[in-house]
């Protein structure tokens, strides 16, 4: 479903392009610039442009999913059909797991498997080949968990209000409402921070295995 959204959203966003952008192109041309802008601040130069569409399409991807169990939440026979993809573990490792496969796929294209190995893992000094080994790791775990913690806790706590507000009738209705409606738009805030977040190290790790180490 959010690989569906993203499609016609960006679907509606660039009909009838025009060469003096006005409405919705504004509102993709925003986007883009805005992701665009992630890459060159990490990525520099003519290195850093392979890497536009790959940004703007996982922003997009992961800011719709941590908003969609805000939007929409089915819960059938006590499962849950529909919630936010990225609130799964596996959905948030998986995503790390394919960013950083392409860091080291990049860095063997721009260094070739020799001088890519050199480049990451021996300089500046061979020694430190153990801590950067086990920083391969660590930055796996993090941006996985990172991402699936914020949203996680989002839902379970408005999963929590809910159960108030059906705890004692009218009266816990009456206070829980206001509380959910503030959590919802602070999850908003925190959906789009963790998207941007999660584009940015992305791009952080991709620049250290294509750019020369000093």
């Amino acid at each position: 479903m959010a690989m569906i959204i993203v499609f016609f959203l960006v679907w509606y966003l660039s009909r009838n392009l025009a060469l003096r952008p006005k409405g919705k192109q504004n509102v993709l041309e925003a986007i883009i610039d805005f992701t665009n802008g992630i890459v060159s601040s990490n990525i520099p130069g003519e290195q850093g442009k392979r890497f536009n569409l790959l940004a703007f399409v996982l922003f997009l991807f992961i800011f719709v999913s941590n908003q969609l169990g805000l939007m929409i939440e089915f819960i059938i026979g006590g499962k849950t059909l529909i919630k936010s993809p990225t609130s799964d573990v596996m959905v948030t490792m998986s995503l790390a797991l394919m960013v950083l496969l392409l860091s080291h796929y990049f860095g063997v294209v721009v260094f070739g498997a020799k001088g890519y190995l050199v480049n990451s893992y021996l300089k500046p000094v061979s020694f430190m080949l153990p801590i950067e080994l086990i920083e391969e790791f660590t930055n796996f775990l993090t941006l996985a968990f990172r991402l699936y913690g914020n949203i996680f806790a989002g839902e379970v706590l408005l999963t929590l209000i809910g159960g108030v507000a059906k705890s004692h009738g009218l009266l816990t209705e009456v206070v829980a409402l206001p509380l959910a409606l503030i959590w919802q738009g602070f999850s908003v805030f925190i959906g789009s921070i963790q998207a941007y977040v999660f584009v940015t190290l992305s791009m952080v790790y991709i620049s250290r295995k294509v750019e020369v180490e000093e």
